[in-house]
């Protein structure tokens, strides 16, 4: 068998990039969702190294592995957002089911290796699925660690295999809140106050590393992603302050929901606005006819998780957080460092 890698070319690749990416993700990608977000991205990096000598920046690597008939059997995806971790690259690697077990895997990995090297990056962070052993083994011979667990939810909406949907509990009294969606008070002002929101509660979720984007980033990532709606943005406000927050966003393919994001300032929690919120958005998915709601969640954000089990979610699968070292990374690969 015959494998090289090269770089990926687009447009040509995302058909097949995406066929790839639904092996693993647990919404099935699109080109036209995998094109929208390259849009979003910059076309040249900038890294630098920070005042502890910690790489800084954005960039990214992109590399795909062929068979001979050059189909698309591996990806590769080395990346750095503004906000992430000094020092630390956000990495993808996927091999067909297929070809696994051939070395695909390795090659794809000294490269990335290789590339961080390149860029002064000191640590390398992915993520796998709970339910895979075999990627797991894999990351662990090389020197990858797990740091957290995380794990997926599923509401069903409709009567799946003759279950009814569970009840929902009853909406807690709010005195002086009012609810509205983005759509209701659109505008730059309403954006802003969301992204306040954001700021102050992004830091507060088990697991959340780096720094919270500029709001410019936060509009492109968090208001102009796959599946968003104004409407879909549930808000709580006292006055005109935003103290609480949900947002699903919708998959055509599935007709599902994703329950992205639920944040409540830190004056405001203990008075039952996120369960208010949550409640709000599984009324609003079954007035759309969605078949379910599906959300992540850190194993440690029991307040949460608490709700979710409320609300009748059923835990999934998970993923683990795995991170390493990049020299020893190199190490187990034998790549050398240069002198």
């Amino acid at each position: 068998m015959s494998i090289k890698l090269r770089p990926l070319q687009l447009p040509d690749d995302y058909e097949q990039l995406a066929e790839l990416l639904s092996q693993i993700w647990s919404e099935p990608a699109s080109a036209e969702s995998l094109r929208e977000a390259d849009q979003k991205l910059y076309e040249v990096g900038h890294t630098w190294m920070d005042e502890n000598g910690l790489l800084s920046g954005y960039d990214r690597e992109r590399q795909v592995a062929v068979n001979e008939q050059g189909e698309l059997v591996g990806y590769a995806w080395s990346w750095r957002a503004p906000w992430t971790e000094p020092g630390h690259l956000c990495n993808t690697i996927i091999v067909a089911e297929a070809y696994r077990r051939s070395g695909i895997g390795q090659l794809l990995l000294q490269h990335i290796g290789q590339w961080a090297l390149k860029i002064g990056a000191s640590t390398l962070i992915t993520e796998v699925w709970d339910d895979n052993p075999d990627a797991l083994h894999f990351a662990n011979r090389r020197s990858f660690v797990i740091e957290r667990h995380s794990f997926q939810s599923l509401l069903r909406l409709d009567n799946h295999e003759g279950q009814p949907p569970t009840p929902m509990p009853d909406m807690p009294e709010l005195a002086g809140l009012r609810f509205l969606t983005l759509a209701d008070e659109p505008g730059e002002d309403s954006e802003q106050r969301l992204y306040e929101l954001y700021k102050e509660t992004l830091v507060d979720i088990p697991g959340f590393m780096g720094e919270v984007p500029e709001l410019s980033e936060w509009r492109k990532w968090y208001l102009k992603v796959d599946g968003y709606a104004p409407e879909r943005v549930i808000i709580a406000a006292d006055g005109d302050k935003f103290v609480g927050v949900t947002n699903i966003l919708h998959h055509p393919k599935t007709n599902g929901m994703y329950h992205e994001y639920t944040g409540v300032s830190r004056a405001y929690r203990g008075k039952k606005i996120a369960l208010a919120l949550k409640i709000k958005a599984v009324q609003l998915a079954k007035h759309c006819n969605a078949l379910y709601l599906r959300t992540d969640n850190d194993s440690l954000n029991e307040p949460i998780l608490k709700i979710n089990r409320q609300l009748g979610y059923a835990p999934l699968r998970g993923s683990y957080r795995i991170i390493a070292p990049l020299d020893q990374v190199l190490a187990k690969l034998h790549v050398k460092a240069p002198r």
